[in-house]
């Protein structure tokens, strides 16, 4: 296959907008969420951005994660039990490892090809994706028990608005975005789409648009948070592109989406969502995470059993980290303290625990068939928008 490559450059940031972030009308739920002391935000930085009507105040406009420090745990989650909890796409289950030994401690059985575990906005649920089984179950995080499933159709992923009002569901198959109560998960607004294959999402720095990832078509959506409306749609310069994990810079000037065939992440201006730029990493890549410190992005290369190491403060990638013997390292998440990197292997029926300073593997855990998208919890953070963990 002829591939295209795209200069790497990276474009321009559009201009962040004054005035004080709105939260005056958030409920007492989400004041527990954040708890009393992240809630509020220094009044200097405060003031720089006006966010999604709300939204908890963004606490460093330089830094979408400055929640996310190592060990920073809201007061809602200090006391769960660092656990993590790996769905098994091909064995409809969930596996939940103690990474304190890297064992598996129970297998919980669950509807109809889990895809994803998701906490929910309040951080007080963990929900796993049966897309096939047209279901959602919740974990409690606190005990590890699940509850009672609840009818979904086709949630493939899911996410939540920053302000904590609205689940969305990536329905792939249905060509959907579904927009639910963050709650009850009611149905409230479907967005039909003209893409195929919605999957991964991230939200802008002041909450106001989220760009998506069309996996079978190739395409990206950028999408109105309030209006819940599709307001551009293009078409990735690559032949044959799939587009999986979103996620943006530190800075919020940029988001990056990882493309499993063009074997790399492309680049992208979310406020002018004009053409993106394209940085090679390796074959197969998939999943994007974050530093504790902000500074790197973990780059997961399915195709070649490799993690690429993106480096924000210089701009390039630094190190590619390799599996020994190999390895499908898909979905994951950076553990509390930010030491560990945990990835789910998709084809091997494994689970990966790398050192985030060296590289270097310190486990290898034996889980379900098609292990996906697992969750690492507890995390720091205010609030979670959902996917295996994107906290702010």
């Amino acid at each position: 296959m002829q591939r295209t490559r795209i200069a790497h450059t990276l474009l321009a940031s559009a201009v962040l907008l004054s005035l004080a972030a709105c939260t005056s009308g958030a409920d007492h739920h989400k004041d527990e969420a954040l708890g009393s002391k992240a809630a509020v935000a220094p009044a200097r930085k405060q003031a720089a951005v006006q966010g999604l009507p709300g939204m908890p105040p963004v606490l460093d406009p330089e830094d979408v994660y400055a929640a996310d420090r190592p060990n920073k745990l809201s007061p809602v989650v200090k006391d769960f039990p660092s656990r993590v909890y790996v769905p098994n796409t091909n064995s409809n289950t969930v596996s939940v490892i103690d990474p304190a030994t890297y064992k598996v401690i129970e297998t919980i059985p669950v509807g109809t090809q889990p895809q994803h575990v998701v906490p929910s906005w309040d951080l007080k649920t963990l929900w796993v994706n049966n897309d096939r089984g047209n279901t959602l179950t919740p974990i409690d995080p606190r005990t590890g028990k699940a509850g009672k499933t609840v009818d979904v159709h086709d949630p493939y992923n899911l996410y939540f608005t920053p302000n904590g009002k609205y689940a969305i569901v990536m329905a792939s198959l249905d060509r959907e975005l579904v927009f639910r109560d963050a709650h009850t998960m009611k149905r409230v607004k479907t967005v039909p789409v003209s893409c195929y294959g919605v999957n991964h999402a991230d939200f802008s720095l002041d909450g106001r648009y989220f760009i998506v990832s069309c996996e079978f078509s190739g395409e990206l959506l950028k999408v109105d948070t309030e209006r819940m409306k599709v307001v551009g749609q293009q078409k990735l310069p690559f032949h044959g592109s799939m587009p999986q994990d979103v996620k943006i810079s530190p800075d919020g000037k940029r988001f990056y989406i990882a493309d499993m065939m063009a074997d790399g992440v492309w680049v992208l201006d979310g406020d002018s969502f004009t053409q993106p730029s394209f940085l090679p990493t390796g074959k197969g890549a998939h999943g994007l995470y974050i530093s504790r410190d902000s500074r790197e992005m973990y780059i997961s290369n399915r195709g070649e059993g490799s993690i690429s190491v993106f480096d924000f403060t210089q701009n390039k990638l630094t190190k590619k980290w390799h599996l020994p013997g190999g390895g499908s390292p898909d979905m994951g998440g950076v553990s509390a303290d930010g030491k560990v990197l945990w990835l789910s292997g998709r084809y091997n029926a494994e689970v990966y625990a790398i050192d985030t300073a060296s590289g270097r593997e310190l486990a290898r855990i034996k889980v379900g068939s098609g292990p996906h998208g697992l969750a690492v919890y507890p995390q720091p953070g205010r609030y979670s928008l959902g996917h295996t963990g994107i906290f702010r």
